[in-house]
């Protein structure tokens, strides 16, 4: 987890911009900017002078989102795709790894908007999700737009969508399913541009990671993204991109990025507590172990399995568990000492909790 001063615009940075609007069928300038000139030439900046995306902010959730990434959560009807958006919703505005695997590197407020569940259900699943990984729910940085609709075919909506974002400045904006947010043709390239083009102008302006969770037919396509419901337009759309389909009795996740090599697809459950509580994904127990060549995703696992542990670990435990060499272990927990996230003690090694900046080590530490 990093502190949101790796994360590069500021919250004043994004009140200070214009609220954008966009027509229903094609992009508006934003509703405060004046029209350039005509004979104004294009905006130009050298290479050199454009920042540089490096390996502390280029993700969001390391390896499944991309910072301020637009993208689709796309699969067939009742594949988990809602649970997987509030899975990464929950770690994002907690600093706690997406699935217990993968690190959040950009921590913040998220807002969400689920037109198919009521209020009572999202935070039936959020408290599931928090239940599992020992959060606070009331202490969670995640806010619920409670609107009963919202339509970004529509100015008001957008303009009102746009204010929220302005107000509380999410790191992740999660929009499901896009087939409840609008009344266009689907399959018409010219009615959903518009749309998309919208929340391109939102990403950019306020800074904002956009999932749409949507729908995917259940035919098999050589590429998962070519199934997504709809135009073209919407796989081309993504800068991340997450696909759910059904394998026998687990879930398949494949992941694509604009700017990134992929990992392998990874198979999934949903699992729950023994009397039905806690349900929340997490990789299979088949799944590989993590990359031994992959130094932050080696730590990322060892601090997951300390967590989840909720007590001191030996060593040699967690080599046995996460299938390891002694070496390469050592090198990870030692980066977890580094990082504040794992402390050695008598009994074994613990996880901290990322806490706010300032906060006691007392308070980090998980006493089990």
């Amino acid at each position: 987890m990093k502190d949101n001063a790796a994360c590069p615009l500021s919250s004043s940075q994004i009140a200070a911009r214009p609220v954008p609007v966009a027509a229903p069928a094609a992009v508006a300038a934003p509703a405060e900017a004046a029209a350039p000139a005509a004979t104004d030439p294009l905006p130009v900046v050298r290479i050199g002078a454009i920042a540089a995306v490096t390996p502390d902010n280029h993700w969001l959730i390391r390896s499944l989102w991309g910072r301020a990434a637009v993208g689709i959560i796309g699969g067939a009807p009742k594949c988990c795709k809602s649970w997987l958006g509030l899975d990464m919703a929950v770690s994002v505005a907690s600093g706690t790894p997406c699935m217990d695997r993968y690190s959040v590197d950009c921590q913040g407020p998220v807002l969400v908007f689920l037109a198919e569940d009521a209020l009572p259900n999202v935070r039936a699943r959020v408290d599931a999700i928090c239940q599992h990984r020992r959060l606070d729910v009331e202490k969670l940085d995640l806010h619920v737009i409670t609107a009963s609709v919202l339509r970004l075919d529509l100015q008001g909506d957008q303009r009102r969508l746009a204010a929220a974002v302005k107000k509380y400045k999410p790191r992740l904006l999660l929009l499901d399913p896009l087939v409840r947010l609008h009344r266009l043709d689907e399959n018409s390239a010219s009615e959903i541009s518009g749309l998309l083009g919208y929340l391109r102008q939102l990403q950019r302006w306020g800074d904002v990671a956009v999932v749409l969770v949507h729908h995917a037919s259940k035919k098999q396509r050589a590429q998962p993204g070519q199934a997504l419901r709809g135009s073209s337009d919407l796989h081309a759309f993504g800068d991340s991109n997450a696909y759910l389909a059904r394998r026998g009795d687990h879930l398949l996740l494949t992941l694509e990025h604009r700017a990134a090599v992929a990992p392998a697809p990874i198979e999934l459950v949903l699992k729950s507590a023994a009397d039905g509580s806690a349900t929340h994904l997490a990789l299979n127990q088949g799944e590989a172990p993590p990359p031994t060549d992959n130094p932050q995703a080696l730590a990322d696992a060892a601090w997951a399995e300390l967590r989840r542990r909720g007590a001191a670990v030996t060593r040699t435990e967690l080599r046995s568990q996460l299938r390891v060499n002694n070496e390469r272990l050592g090198d990870a927990l030692v980066k977890l000492q580094q990082d504040k996230r794992a402390l050695q003690t008598p009994q074994g090694w613990m996880a901290l909790e990322p806490v706010p900046a300032g906060a006691g080590l007392q308070q980090a530490l998980r006493l089990g």
